[in-house]
């Protein structure tokens, strides 16, 4: 598959075929509880997209080059210390992963404090909690995943188009659902569904809505990995020869008995 093709269809998918929230359901206590003004919204649209953006760049780099089996600097320092054959330090994915996304957390919750004083203060709580958001969480295991025993190890551009465009789709997730609620709070909602009971109708409904983008990128695959026409040589029957006496029926009869016989 062409290269730019390939980024194109991780970016299709990680933005909008394969949605963190409306596909996977990762992400779901900020996209419900963020999600009741659009400025609001794109806000904590635009802080997730960063901070899953350096999360994923620092977790390919600790993935790539200390965590995976063999990886080549934890194998070199582990042999300068005395040891023979490589090192394996999966064990510790999880564990990293989660002290990269905090300190991603803490630098995004110290810029907003001190540049948008009023934005900080609509996020509230949930700012602080996108440190436990598992969309960032899930994206660093999808990269884990394209690096760890993958015949074609994901290199960091990869990664961060996976971790860009997830942030992205998260971002239209979220500006919709808030865009939504804006025009409920001016119908009349029954009683029995207001407030979080008709929130999570509009997301089933938004996430069967974006179920249909999933033959979109089945198609553009198939449409990137076929094989142009003039490419595909068809083989033909060679023609009868037509010069060649036909054969005789006796001699038919006697290779057929002594197939039999053998």
């Amino acid at each position: 598959m062409d290269y730019l093709a390939e980024i194109l269809i991780l970016a299709f998918g990680a933005a909008i075929a394969n949605n963190f929230v409306l596909v996977y359901f990762v992400g779901i206590c900020p996209f419900i509880g963020v999600s009741r003004r659009v400025d609001m919204a794109f806000g904590m649209g635009m802080a997730v997209t960063f901070v899953i953006s350096v999360a994923a760049a620092l977790s390919w780099f600790f993935t790539y080059f200390f965590l995976q089996p063999d990886a080549p600097w934890a194998t070199a320092i582990y042999n300068a210390l005395g040891g023979e054959g490589g090192s394996d330090l999966s064990i510790l994915y999880y564990i990293i992963y989660i002290f990269v996304i905090a300190a991603s957390v803490q630098l995004v919750e110290m810029y907003v404090r001190k540049m948008f004083p009023p934005l900080y203060k609509s996020f509230g709580v949930f700012l602080p909690l996108i440190t436990t958001n598992c969309a960032i969480l899930f994206a660093c295991l999808e990269i884990m995943k394209g690096i760890h025993g993958a015949a074609d190890p994901w290199g960091l551009d990869k990664a961060l188009t996976l971790a860009i465009f997830g942030g992205v789709g998260f971002t239209i997730a979220i500006v919709i659902m808030a865009g939504i609620r804006e025009e409920l709070d001016l119908c009349d909602v029954p009683k029995a569904l207001k407030g979080a009971g008709i929130t999570l109708l509009v997301a089933g409904i938004l996430a069967m809505a974006f179920m249909g983008f999933a033959g979109v990128k089945k198609s553009l695959k198939a449409m990137t990995e076929s094989e142009p026409a003039a490419a595909v040589k068809v083989q033909e029957t060679p023609p009868a020869d037509k010069t060649a006496p036909p054969a005789k029926p006796d001699s038919v009869v006697a290779s057929i008995s002594k197939e039999c016989d053998a």
